[in-house]
Formats: C-alpha cells, sequence, structure tokens
C-alpha cells in the first residue's frame, strides 16, 4: 500500500529568546483507571503531551488517582505510563494519590506544587482541574503570571442532564451534602459546580477542544484528536495472522474497539446483525466499561453475535485492529456522543479499514467521503451499510486506504502537534 503520511517532524514556530520551549504542565484531574489511565496513554491528555513534546515542548502530566490505582500502578513518584511506552515515551507523570474524590487541601497543595511548568494545560472543564488552575494561578507570586491553557473534550454536564440540570433539595438535605463527610456537595465536580464553573471558561488565557459541537458552545480553536499514524500502520500488521491469532478468521469482524455504552449504539448494530441472519458476522468488542457490567448484559443479550476480547495493552491495538473487516462507530443522536470526538475513528482509519458510522457529531466531517454512514438510532440503515460493504468488497477496501490518507493528512500525532505549536507561538 502506498503510504502518504508524513514522517519528518516539523520545525517549532515558538522558540523562546533562549531557544528553549515553555514548560508545560498538563493537570489532569483523574489518571485512575476509570479516568485518563483507563487505556494506558491513548486518551486526550497523552495525546496533547506527545504532539507538545514532539515539538520540542519540556511536558509533565500531573493528576489524582486514588492510593494504588494510577496508571502504572506506582502511587506518588514520577514514571513513564508504563502500559504505553509507545505514546506517551519520555512524558513524566506525577500522581498525587487521595483517600476519595473529596480533595483535601493538603492533596491540593501537593498538586500545586508540581505545577512547575510556565503554562499550565487543564483538561477538562471541571473544578477539580480547571478550577485548580485558575486558583494556582491566583496564588502563584511569579510573574509574568502563568497562562493557562483550558481543554474540553466532553461536555460534561451533559452526563447529568446538560442545560435541563437543576439542584433544588430541601434546605436540611442541602446541609448534609455540605457538611457531612460523604455529602454530595464535599465532591468538588458535583454537578452543581460543573454548572457554575462553565462561567469561568473566560478566564482561561486560550481554550482548546477537538469538535465542533464543544466549540459553538464554549468557543476556543478546534484541535482534533492525533492518532500515532507510526504505530498504526497497517503495512506493519497481517490481517489474516491477527485473525488467526484471536481466534476469528471463520468470521466477517466487526469491531467495535472501546467501551461499550448505551449512547455508543452498539446495540443498534447487534439488532442490525439480527435482521441480517449470517451466522459469520460477528461483532468483537475490545474493551469493555469501567463503570458497569454493560458489556456483559451484550453478551448475555446477544450471545449469538458478540465474541469479546476484553481490553487489550495499548501497544497491542494495532495487531487486534487487523484482524477486523469493518470497524464500526455507531454512535447515537445524545448531547454526550455529539460532544465526543470517538477515538475509535481515527484506530480504524490510521489502520486503512472500512468505517461504517453514524451521521452524530463531527463523524461525517471526520471521515468525509472516505467511509459509510448511516442514519443515527436505525439498525436497518446500519444493515444495509454492512451489506453494502461486503457486497463490493474491493471499494471498500479502497476506501479504508483513503480513510488512512484521510487521517494522516488531518488527524495525525504530527497535524496535532502543528497546530498546536502554531496557538502557542500566538499565545
Amino acid at each position: 500500500m502506498l503510504d502518504h503520511c508524513p514522517t519528518a517532524r516539523p520545525k517549532p514556530t515558538n522558540p523562546t529568546a533562549q531557544g528553549v520551549q515553555p514548560r508545560i504542565s498538563i493537570l489532569v484531574s483523574d489518571l485512575s483507571r476509570q479516568g485518563a489511565g483507563r487505556w494506558g496513554g491513548a486518551v486526550r491528555p497523552f495525546l496533547l503531551g506527545q504532539a507538545l513534546q514532539s515539538m520540542g515542548y519540556p511536558v509533565k502530566i500531573v493528576g489524582f488517582s486514588p492510593k494504588g490505582d494510577g496508571p502504572g500502578g506506582r502511587g506518588d513518584r514520577q514514571n513513564p505510563i508504563q502500559e504505553n511506552p509507545t505514546a506517551a515515551a519520555g512524558i513524566p507523570l506525577h500522581t498525587i494519590p487521595v483517600a476519595s474524590a473529596h480533595l483535601g487541601p493538603q492533596a491540593v497543595a501537593k498538586l500545586f506544587r508540581q505545577l512547575s511548568g510556565d503554562i499550565v494545560y487543564a483538561y477538562k472543564l471541571k473544578p477539580s482541574s480547571f478550577g485548580l488552575a485558575l486558583l494556582h494561578r491566583q496564588m502563584s507570586h511569579s510573574w509574568p503570571r502563568r497562562p493557562v491553557i483550558l481543554d474540553i473534550d466532553d461536555w460534561e454536564l451533559s452526563w447529568h442532564g446538560g442545560d435541563d440540570y437543576r439542584y433544588r433539595p430541601q434546605p436540611r438535605q442541602r446541609l448534609r451534602d455540605l457538611l457531612k463527610p460523604g455529602g454530595a456537595l464535599r465532591h468538588p465536580d458535583h454537578p452543581l459546580y460543573l454548572q457554575w464553573i462553565e462561567r469561568l471558561v473566560a478566564k482561561a488565557d486560550l481554550v482548546t477542544t477537538h469538535n465542533n459541537f464543544l466549540q459553538r458552545r464554549f468557543g476556543g480553536v478546534k484541535i482534533p484528536n492525533g492518532k500515532d499514524t507510526e504505530l498504526f500502520n497497517p503495512d506493519r500488521y497481517d490481517s489474516e495472522a491477527s485473525r488467526a491469532a484471536y481466534g476469528l478468521s471463520d468470521y466477517r469482524v466487526l469491531m467495535f474497539p472501546g467501551a461499550p455504552r448505551p449512547y455508543k449504539g452498539v446495540e443498534d448494530v447487534l439488532m442490525a446483525l439480527d435482521q441480517l441472519n449470517q451466522p459469520d458476522l460477528k461483532l468483537v468488542i475490545v474493551g469493555g466499561s469501567p463503570y458497569d457490567d454493560y458489556d456483559r448484559t451484550l453478551r448475555d443479550r446477544w450471545p449469538q453475535h458478540v465474541i469479546h476480547l476484553g481490553k487489550q495493552p495499548y501497544g497491542d491495538m494495532p495487531r487486534v485492529i487487523a484482524a477486523a473487516h469493518v470497524v464500526v462507530v455507531p454512535q447515537r443522536q445524545t448531547p454526550a456522543a455529539q460532544a465526543q470526538f470517538p477515538l475509535k475513528l481515527t484506530d480504524g482509519m490510521a489502520m486503512a479499514k472500512p468505517i461504517l458510522a453514524t451521521r452524530v457529531g463531527d463523524i461525517p466531517e471526520i471521515l468525509a467521503d472516505t467511509g459509510y454512514l448511516a442514519e443515527p438510532n436505525s439498525p436497518a440503515d446500519l444493515a444495509a451499510q454492512i451489506q453494502a460493504i461486503f457486497a463490493d468488497w474491493p471499494k471498500a477496501q479502497a476506501q479504508g486506504q483513503r480513510a488512512r490518507a484521510r487521517c494522516c493528512e488531518h488527524y495525525s500525532i504530527t497535524a496535532m502537534a502543528t497546530q498546536l505549536d502554531h496557538l502557542l507561538a500566538n499565545l
């Protein structure tokens, strides 16, 4: 396959007078296995770090994690992420162990001591990240003051009803929420506080996000997620060998490489497979929900369609995805889905796989004309697209190659790094 991915690193445009790039501290509120640590460095803060580091910026990632549950499992010490040395290579990581989500002053003080960068880059519009970055800036005596950049990769309030959310307890309950040791209002990211902190976005020196929905809502500059297109390079893997290694040789593999959630539309694909009733079509789920047993519910309801590979190390994901015939991203039409940039989309694009997705959020723009699109919440439309893909398999393979070329041009780590560097030069 002719690969159009650039290999040369772009030149930085933002050196200081001494020729040294400013140091950047990326503040992540939750580095646990349920938070940003769940994919071993494949999620947004580590992509930002990798892109910035490729342009010569010294980067350190700092954040909280439950005791004994930090990435790499090493507690309060500086270390690179062990599960994903490729994507997070050389990015220092410092986790602050906490006993609970109710952050105390000692944990916050430890965090502040680690925010040594010339720029603080707060990941997520949450009090436990952006709120602490603003507080740190307010308390800092350095001059000139350190800029605070806010990165928004989710509409946090969408998980709690969005703009319809209201906190209206009885006065006695309000006191309990505020004063009891385990009270709801003792949690720094209670929905009420998420609602309040949205009013402080303008306090950031710069805002970045990754899709149109969030940009329309919060402003700022859109920096799409980048993919390591050298690691995710289909020329390095043999699809037939991968299918044999994972016991998938007898099947046409529709792959969902991620954690199933109701809004992600996996049920719609399974209902489409019910309609098609072709036993060799299988939905292979790679990963699982870190929050509940939803993936087990899917396996119990559709045992004839589902093969569950479980969570795989990030460095093995290209080999896993090589086993797919088609990568499916069947998002449903919900506010949570509209606010996301599905990383599994660029997993499949980078690996030159035919992509079957739904017309939700930025997905049509990301894919352009290189994939197959169905209406959201429509198993019948998904079934029709599955049939179309396999009815003209050479065309589907050509679409996959075009998807990789598009990923290299617009959604690679190199593209992400170039955008970030120009942005910081202006800052």
